[in-house]
């Protein structure tokens, strides 16, 4: 098998050659003639993914002044919190996987955020009753403690070559110059524009004179850039500590609101204590093989890394690249609706539940799950979790839990440098514009992470390792992912769209080593998503499809979404080159940079 996954590579190298139109745009580009997008690049010195250009072109700025995968990483990050603010920035978190080639491993960072410590499981009810989805998300009470800085630290500190200061420098110019909207910035603008209104600082900074930013415009941050310009001068420390920090407990505590409006706005009980104890946790990553390939992802409190590994077991007994388009997506969907069965029965946080992960990744296990594949019949959702602790052919354990809502307005890039160093990194502030609530002075917006807790128990027959607690982090479903082969870069992926991270990162990876479709192509595929509900999602290229026609013969239902995920990858090609491929029209399109173009 390990030979035919080497055919498919080959193969792709050639025609991703064919397909690259996109190189690095040069440094320093100005907010009239932004960076070109293109969604594949092929060259040397190294590669950088993201949705932005500018972002992108930040990084390759970064290893074409001699930094690393990691440095690159930091420096995109902090561009994309500019210009991509809506969907992650400095009052969010997220993970943080990196393959070190020295050493030929790979490691990971958890900078989720994390709940007050005053927090309960009643955080979010009242009267016995969960709030209004609506009032827990445009509140200081879904604000958890921001952990993107923290891992900023945490990862240069473990493997980066340049300071801080220095990689904030592309952000903190973007910021202050400005970048220019473009259909998408404006579109989420005015999906926000309600909520937005709301908050004098947020109003001021994204609805100036109370209009909407006019696509084409220079759109600028001067507050932001000076916090950056902080964070350079003192540390990311400086985040947790001291005026900022203050700030930020400030308005979590006691949210900004204008006095006109009539929203209900909740206070929350962050404290500069929260601030101050907060801490990454550098862990292993989960790693299961597949078709001679090692997976690594991200292991709780994301479910990630376990939900992806889980699905990849139970299609290991199957030859996808020989399956029809039906079946192939059959068992993708059925596969992904027992990953979601089990996680949402086993995965929380590690801190205060007993996550059986190496369980929940052993083939044992997954060969018990897989006989519950029917190819002439589809399964029944809310489907009931297994025992991974004690699995057995078939059988199910308890009730099933529900799948809570997870914003889907997270940004995931991926980073290569010219030693063979890999980065795949997904961060995010939760919803589209996260808490909408913008800390004065400051030019960011705070997350709204907590509310990928559960709100109450399903039930009382049921457990659920999702429920808010002290300093718990909230579980999560961001799949960054890095594939090796005797211990090197095949490829590296990860997108955003909430619980649509896990299917979009299976079905990613599947469609390019099982499928043979070339990196770009199996990005742009039409994707679908089954998460042990009722109804799979599918794009509008498989709704129009006759391949559903055929699924829905099997009892499969399916609900349309226009859009699903935006994924970023890089890949080594045997040549020595990175292949970096990002979507064709996804959120506008995504921007795929190299070092050298060849």
């Amino acid at each position: 098998m390990r030979r035919s996954v080497r055919r498919n590579v080959s193969v792709l190298g050639v025609l991703a050659v064919i397909a690259s139109v996109g190189a690095a745009a040069p440094a320093g580009s100005t907010p009239a003639g932004p960076p070109p997008k293109s969604p594949v690049a092929v060259g040397y010195g190294g590669a950088v993914a993201s949705v932005d250009a500018d972002a992108s072109a930040a990084g390759i700025e970064v290893l074409r002044n001699g930094g690393n995968a990691v440095d690159a990483a930091v420096a995109t990050a902090a561009a994309l919190g500019v210009t991509e603010p809506y969907s992650a920035g400095i009052g969010g978190g997220g993970y943080f996987v990196h393959y070190d080639a020295a050493r030929r491993t790979v490691q990971t960072v958890d900078g989720r955020e994390t709940a007050p410590r005053s927090a309960d499981s009643s955080l979010f009810l009242e009267n016995g009753k969960p709030i209004p989805f609506a009032e827990a998300m445009t509140s200081g009470l879904g604000v958890g403690t921001p952990g993107t800085p923290a891992t900023w630290d945490t990862v240069l500190d473990a493997w980066g070559s340049k300071p801080l200061r220095q990689l904030l420098k592309p952000a903190e110019r973007l910021a202050r110059d400005g970048f220019v909207v473009d259909a998408t910035f404006r579109s989420q603008t005015e999906g926000n524009q309600a909520r937005f209104a709301d908050f004098p600082d947020s109003a001021k900074l994204f609805l100036p004179g109370g209009r909407l930013p006019v696509t084409g415009s220079v759109f600028k941050n001067p507050d932001l850039a000076r916090t950056y310009e902080k964070l350079g001068r003192e540390g990311a420390g400086a985040l947790y500590r001291g005026e900022l920090a203050e700030d930020i407990v400030t308005t979590v505590r006691n949210p900004p609101l204008d006095p006109e409006a009539d929203r209900v706005v909740r206070a929350g009980d962050l404290t500069a204590k929260d601030l101050k104890r907060y801490r990454t946790l550098r862990q292993a990553p989960t790693r299961v093989g597949y078709r001679g390939l090692d997976v690594y992802g991200m292991a709780p409190s994301s479910s990630g890394g376990t939900s992806v590994g889980e699905a990849l077991n139970i299609l290991e007994s199957t030859d996808l690249s020989k399956a029809s388009p039906e079946r192939y997506l059959h068992r993708l969907i059925e596969s992904s609706r027992i990953a979601f069965a089990d996680r949402g029965r086993w995965v929380g946080d590690p801190a205060f539940e007993d996550v059986p992960t190496r369980e929940l990744l052993s083939q044992r296990f997954a060969d018990a799950r897989e006989c519950l594949i029917d190819d002439d019949k589809a399964l029944t959702s809310p489907l009931a979790p297994g025992d991974p602790r004690d699995p057995a052919a078939c059988a199910s354990t308890g009730e099933a839990a529900p799948t809570p809502y997870e914003g889907e307005n997270t940004t995931h890039l991926t980073a290569a440098d010219k030693w063979g160093n890999v980065v795949a990194y997904t961060l995010t502030i939760e919803s589209t514009g996260g808490s909408g609530i913008t800390v004065p002075g400051r030019g960011f917006l705070l997350n709204n992470e907590l509310t990928d807790f559960s709100f109450a128990p399903a039930g009382p027959a049921v457990h659920d390792p999702n429920l808010p607690g002290p300093g718990k982090r909230p579980r999560s479903s961001m799949a960054p992912t890095i594939v090796l082969e005797d211990g090197r870069p095949v490829m590296a992926l990860g997108s955003p769209g909430g619980a649509t991270i896990i299917t979009t990162v299976l079905q990613t990876l599947t469609g390019h080593l099982d499928r043979g479709l070339p990196l770009v192509e199996a990005i742009a595929a039409p994707r679908a998503s089954q998460r042990n509900s009722a109804t799979t999602e599918i794009e509008p290229g498989l709704w129009d499809s006759p391949v559903r026609a055929r699924l829905e013969s099997l009892g499969h239902a399916f609900r349309l979404n226009p859009e699903i995920g935006a994924a970023t990858a890089v890949r080594r090609l045997p040549d020595g080159r990175w292949v970096a491929a990002a979507e064709k029209v996804r959120r506008g399109g995504g921007s795929a940079m190299v070092v050298r173009p060849g």
